[in-house]
C-alpha cells in the first residue's frame, strides 16, 4: 500500500554520503509537518550507539539508516553493515503509524544497499545485542 508520500532528495543525497563517503554514521528520517514528504531529520557522525538509540524518542515514529560495525568471531576483523530501521512505538499516535507503515518502502526502495532491516516497536528491539544477533546471520 502506498501512502502518496514522497521521498525528499536530501534523504538518498545524505545517504549516499554515509554509505560511499562515510561521511556519518546515522541518518534519522521523518515525516515533513504536513505528512507529505519524507525528510532528513538528523545526520550524525557520533559512533556511540547508545546515543542513536536516544535519537527514538517514545511516541514518535521514525527511520534510519545505521553503520554498524561488529567484530568478527576469533579476531577475523570487523564488518561493516548497513542497517534500515523503523520505528513504530506501541504509544505513538495511531494515524502516524498508519502513515509510517504505509510510507516505508517507499523510503527503504530508495536505499540502494542496505544489508538488513530492523522493526521496533520498543527499545529492546532495537539494542545492540539484538540487532548484532542480527546482522551476524546474514552473514560476513
Amino acid at each position: 500500500m502506498s501512502s502518496g508520500v514522497s521521498v525528499n532528495s536530501s534523504c538518498i543525497e545524505e545517504y549516499q554520503h554515509l554509505k560511499l563517503g562515510k561521511t556519518f554514521k546515522y541518518i534519522i528520517f521523518g515525516l515533513n509537518p504536513t505528512n507529505t514528504e519524507i525528510v532528513v531529520l538528523k545526520t550524525s557522525t557520533e559512533a556511540d550507539y547508545d546515543t542513536f538509540i536516544t535519537d527514538f524518542p517514545a511516541g514518535e515514529c521514525r527511520w534510519a539508516v545505521y553503520d554498524f560495525e561488529y567484530e568478527l568471531e576469533g579476531g577475523a576483523g570487523k564488518r561493516n553493515k548497513l542497517v534500515f530501521y523503523s520505528w513504530t512505538p506501541d504509544d505513538a499516535k495511531i494515524k502516524q503509524k498508519m502513515v509510517f507503515a504505509s510510507s516505508k518502502d517507499a523510503l527503504r526502495r530508495s536505499l540502494v544497499g542496505l544489508a538488513t532491516e530492523i522493526q521496533g516497536t520498543e527499545y529492546d528491539e532495537i539494542a545492540y545485542e539484538t540487532v548484532l544477533d542480527k546482522v551476524k546471520r546474514i552473514g560476513h
